[in-house]
């Protein structure tokens, strides 16, 4: 699972200028290191087009004021700050992650003591984030620890605390499991570690609701596709009983697109096989990536 770091030297842009990757440094008194107060973005390029390149920066702002920071690019200026760093490296498809932290300050938790965000963008050669699973599907499993509730943090403040999905992660990577799936403190489903989590019932879609869950941007593209397709979403509470007893599940996100699930906690989901509603979700988001977005030239 994943994408390898890439072979070739790239350039990573820090703070205005673009640095080669053994140079790419920020200070240990940054807070987005010491603290995680930082927000970011995941984007994907896909045949010379930065998808949904909008959609993504007014998330990324829009974090960022959640946390009272101020990131010192317009809208229009970090947008081709993205663009130039794609182009610098001679990228048409990859994945891309801007990250603007509070800055260097000191050891304390005040913000105050830091004077300038750090902006950071980092572009790589990108692949298929499950490698062969979108053909056989994922196996996953339930983690025992619980989504941080949204009265606690939002999950829709994309921040660089992400401590909470780790330990989730490192439970699936101990069962051997590829994802894990987290509920909330209810017990009702929330996400996957890194993605947003749907379920196709009698040929009907539903999904938890945006708030208990970030607001996925592939998430979004998915109710787009499935209005074009006929097929009635619905956002509320999901119980596991409900996952279990799905025809279809599939995970989506920026990295992992529509992923199909066919295990998880040793049952299988509908036939054990990707369902046909989520084959053609996919066939849709894959068309609609390659000829939708911002050109990188």
């Amino acid at each position: 699972m994943g994408n390898k770091l890439p072979e070739k030297e790239l350039l990573v842009y820090i703070d205005g200028e673009l640095v080669p990757t053994n140079q790419a440094k920020v200070s240990v008194y940054d807070h987005g290191y010491l603290y995680g107060d930082a927000v970011f973005e995941g984007i994907r390029s896909y045949n010379g087009r930065v998808f949904k390149l909008n959609e993504h920066i007014d998330r990324l702002y829009e974090s960022a004021q959640t946390i009272d920071l101020k990131i010192p690019l317009t809208k229009e200026e970090f947008k081709q700050a993205i663009l130039k760093t794609l182009r610098a490296n001679n990228l048409k498809d990859a994945y891309i992650r801007p990250i603007v932290s509070r800055g260097v300050g000191d050891l304390g938790l005040d913000p105050r003591k830091c004077s300038k965000p750090t902006v950071v963008i980092i572009a790589q050669p990108w692949g298929k984030y499950y490698g062969d699973a979108y053909e056989k599907g994922l196996k996953i499993v339930t983690a025992s620890t619980r989504r941080i509730p949204p009265d606690c943090l939002s999950p829709n403040i994309k921040s660089c605390n992400y401590l909470n999905n780790i330990l989730a992660r490192i439970e699936a990577i101990n069962f051997g499991a590829e994802e894990a799936l987290m509920l909330d403190v209810r017990g009702f489903v929330s996400e996957a570690t890194g993605d947003n989590v749907f379920i196709v019932k009698k040929g009907k879609l539903a999904t938890p609701p945006e708030t208990i869950v970030l607001k996925g941007i592939t998430r979004r593209v998915v109710f787009e596709l499935a209005k074009k397709l006929n097929i009635q979403v619905e956002e509320r509470d999901l119980t596991l009983p409900e996952i279990y007893n799905a025809d279809e599940l599939f995970l989506t996100g920026t990295a992992a697109e529509i992923a199909p699930v066919v295990e998880i906690d040793g049952r299988k989901i509908g036939a054990g096989k990707v369902g046909q509603i989520t084959r053609k979700l996919m066939k849709l988001y894959s068309e609609l990536t390659e000829k939708e977005g911002i050109p990188i030239s």
